[in-house]
């Protein structure tokens, strides 16, 4: 790295210890206020920094990314998904992306297992039956739920994440199957004795739970809609950690009123933070504030990757994480 420090602008607030690292490496600008940026406030950071911390809640479009000034050079991305950013108009402006994989896996993987066990052993509903004084002791037939063993779980998506979830579900006894734009290769299926589903409408029918791994992409936009819920089993469960837009929300709210679908959890929406309304208050449904990479752990791992790809991008070498565009 130079002697002069990069310019750098966060804009929410990170972990602290990620945050005093980018104190003492970067000339950096933080978001100690925590308020997500405005359009105008994105137009003005690329304006000025050469390199933009933006995170999920960041709509970096053409517009911005247009708006830029010659000195932005990189923009390093805090998270995984990089669907907020316009990755094809970063290119053709001559600027690099990159963003965080691999280091929020296993905690998504975890919050995955959680909802899938929340939802058939009806945890919540049990939460607030105590806290509303209904329990008056065990008897054979109160609250009964669904177990997961001998269960066909479905994962769409048999990415990292994915794959973190098979590893989960087998040692839980499910019966492994995916789907995948191609199969994720004999090793992988013999690690977890999974079957791979070419077509997705063919798998969804047969299985007891279907978890949303994938990526979000014009492709997977409302990927589950209400013609696929409409496959699914009237005792299956939909659990989401992916992205909000995978699914089409209000769909999946008359589907869980109508029974379509036994249950569903969801850490994501598709109007995040908005949730559809007719999802609130439903019994047969658990909702988390975006939760997956949630844990100190983890974000701090993020943080860690960021400033590693502008260390490494400003020392004249390829950011380990750099994100590819589509067009090229």
């Amino acid at each position: 790295m130079s002697d002069k420090k990069p310019f750098v602008i966060v804009t929410r607030k990170l972990p602290e210890p990620v945050e005093a690292r980018m104190r003492a490496l970067f000339d950096v600008r933080l978001n100690e206020s925590d308020t997500p940026f405005t359009r105008e406030q994105l137009i003005a950071a690329v304006q000025e920094a050469d390199v933009l911390v933006p995170t999920v809640t960041d709509k970096v479009t053409a517009e911005v990314i247009n708006a830029a000034g010659p000195q932005l050079k990189l923009i390093a991305n805090f998270g995984a998904g990089v669907n907020h950013i316009d990755v094809d108009a970063t290119f053709a402006r001559g600027f690099t992306v990159t963003n965080t994989p691999g280091v929020l896996t296993d905690d998504t993987a975890d919050i995955t297992m959680a909802l899938m066990l929340a939802i058939p052993r009806r945890l919540l509903e049990g939460v607030r039956a105590i806290e509303a004084g209904e329990f008056k002791g065990w008897h054979p037939t109160w609250m009964m739920g669904t177990s997961l063993r001998g269960k066909k779980l479905g994962i769409i998506g048999m990415g990292r994440i994915g794959q973190a979830v098979a590893k989960r579900a087998k040692a839980f006894a499910m019966n492994i199957h995916y789907h995948n734009r191609r199969s994720a290769g004999a090793g992988i299926e013999g690690e977890y004795s999974a079957t791979y589903w070419e077509d997705l409408d063919a798998m969804l029918p047969e299985m007891d739970f279907v978890s949303l791994n994938c990526p979000y992409t014009p492709g997977t936009f409302h990927l589950i809609n209400a013609e696929r819920l409409a496959k699914m089993k009237p005792t299956a469960y939909l659990v989401n950690t992916a992205r909000g837009e995978v699914i089409d929300e209000a769909a999946l709210a008359e589907a869980l009123i109508a029974g379509t679908i036994a249950g569903a959890g969801l850490d994501v929406f598709e109007n995040e933070p908005v949730v559809h309304p007719k999802l609130l208050g439903l019994k047969n449904v658990i909702l988390l504030p975006h939760l997956g990479s949630g844990t100190i752990e983890a974000r701090t791992a993020m943080g860690e990757k960021v400033i590693i790809n502008i260390q490494t991008y400003f020392n004249a070498h390829r950011p380990p994480d750099r994100v590819i565009p589509a067009i090229m």
